[in-house]
This record gives structure tokens, C-alpha cells and sequence, in this order.
């Protein structure tokens, strides 16, 4: 197999002795994009939206920070659509599968501007002169105590008038309402060739690793932080893309 020819997810067909908590390990790296797909609906539109918004987002001279950025492919939209805006792009993740994967395939495009890829913990990170700051799917596995100093750092680095999106899997605050999107869910996941088993030993492999929480918990947050205009932007069941400005 070639490196940056992606594989099914079959991480859980078999019954396990027990689950572990999940990792981005190689494994996991090396099934990703299928993973996604067949896992978070609407993901490759809201690739495409960040994207084609990034034309009007992305100022020159500026920085572009891709945060959690796996594979690369909130990078790699933002590049293919800012071809002529002299940006400096930043993808960061923890996970040296994912980044290894993620060079090469940046790489394997051969376009510019050239991607920054950087192997280091988002909380770590300093964010300055960002027209754009992204953090797709990745807060959710930061503890919840860390989020609001995550968020502040952001803020604080973004230009004046500079984006923020922040895309989440959230939780209800309605009881009901939330047991309906899981049933939904679950059944997204089953149209897309997950099996019963697969299905629960996924959810016992992330129970501790990924922890949501309500739009308004995620809104309030930001707010605080000084951004404005904060609103969802997309939503697919309880996925959800929330953007900001500074």
C-alpha cells in the first residue's frame, strides 16, 4: 500500500478483549479519511464551505492556523482556494502519524504556498497575526479546563476583524432531544457500513477520550474571549461548525 493511499476503517469489526481509549496512532492515521467520512456527516461540505469562504477570509501577509489539523485537509482547502494570496499557512497536531501523513500528502499536491506542518500540542502553540484560525473537530479531546485558555490564546492572536471557526460534535441540553439525534446518528453510521459491534466499541473506545458539550457552553465560551458575531455556520445532526471574528 502507498503512503498516502488511504484504507477502510475495519479498527473494530472484531469483538475485543477489551477497548482501549482511542488513539491517533498509525492505525488510525492510516484509515482516516475513510473514518471521517463514514463517521461525521456532512464533513466533506464543511471542508469545501471553509475553503471557499477562506477567499474572502485570508488576508496577505497573514497567517493561516490549521489546529488538530490530522491529515491536513482544512490546509489543503484553504491552499487550493487562496492560490494567489501570499499567506502563511500553519498546521499543527500531536499525533506524529498524522503528521507524517499529513507532510506527505501537503507535499504530494506540490502546490503553493508551502504548509508549515508542525508536530507539537495545540496548547503550546503561539498563535500571532491570524486572519484565520481553525480548530475543526479538535477541542472536543482537549480537557474542558484547558479549553478557555486554548480559546483566550486564540483571540488574542487573531488580527482585528480575523475569523475564528470552531466545528464540534455537541451534546443537548434537552434529554429528549438528544436521544433522538442519537438514534439518528447511530443510524448514519449503520447506511455507512458500520455494524452493531462497530458501532459500540467505538463509542466505548472515545467515552473518555472525546468530551462534548452544549452550543451554549461553546458560544458563552467565546464570547468571553472577546469575539463577536459568534453563530453556527453548519450543522448536521449534532455536528456542528460555529465561526467568529475578532
Amino acid at each position: 500500500m502507498k503512503d498516502n493511499q488511504p484504507t477502510i476503517d475495519r479498527l473494530y469489526t472484531k469483538k475485543l478483549p477489551s477497548v482501549d481509549d482511542f488513539k491517533f496512532d498509525d492505525t488510525v492515521a492510516g484509515v482516516f479519511p475513510d473514518m471521517l467520512k463514514r463517521s461525521i456527516p456532512g464533513y466533506s461540505a464543511l471542508i469545501n464551505l471553509i475553503g471557499t469562504s477562506s477567499r474572502v477570509i485570508v488576508k496577505p501577509g497573514t497567517h493561516v492556523y490549521d489546529l488538530g489539523c490530522s491529515l491536513g485537509a482544512v490546509s489543503a482547502a484553504v491552499r487550493n482556494n487562496c492560490v494567489d494570496i501570499n499567506y502563511h499557512g500553519i498546521a499543527v497536531d500531536n499525533s506524529e502519524a498524522m503528521i507524517k501523513r499529513c507532510q506527505s500528502l501537503l507535499d504530494h499536491e506540490n502546490s503553493e504556498p508551502k504548509i508549515e506542518v508542525v508536530c507539537n500540542d495545540i496548547r503550546n502553540v503561539k498563535i500571532k497575526n491570524a486572519s484565520l484560525v481553525v480548530l475543526n473537530f479538535t477541542l472536543q479531546f482537549i480537557p474542558i479546563e484547558d479549553r478557555a485558555a486554548l480559546l483566550n490564546k486564540i483571540a488574542n492572536g487573531l488580527n482585528p476583524g480575523g475569523f475564528f471557526i470552531l466545528s464540534e460534535k455537541i451534546i443537548s441540553e434537552n434529554t429528549e432531544e438528544q436521544e433522538k439525534i442519537d438514534l439518528l446518528y447511530e443510524n448514519f453510521k449503520r447506511v455507512n457500513g458500520y455494524s452493531e459491534l462497530e458501532i459500540s466499541q467505538k463509542r466505548e473506545a472515545l467515552e473518555n477520550v472525546l468530551i462534548p458539550e452544549t452550543f451554549t457552553a461553546h458560544k458563552e465560551r467565546l464570547e468571553v474571549c472577546g469575539l463577536k458575531n459568534v453563530q453556527k455556520w453548519f450543522q448536521v445532526l449534532n455536528f456542528v461548525s460555529i465561526i467568529a471574528q475578532k
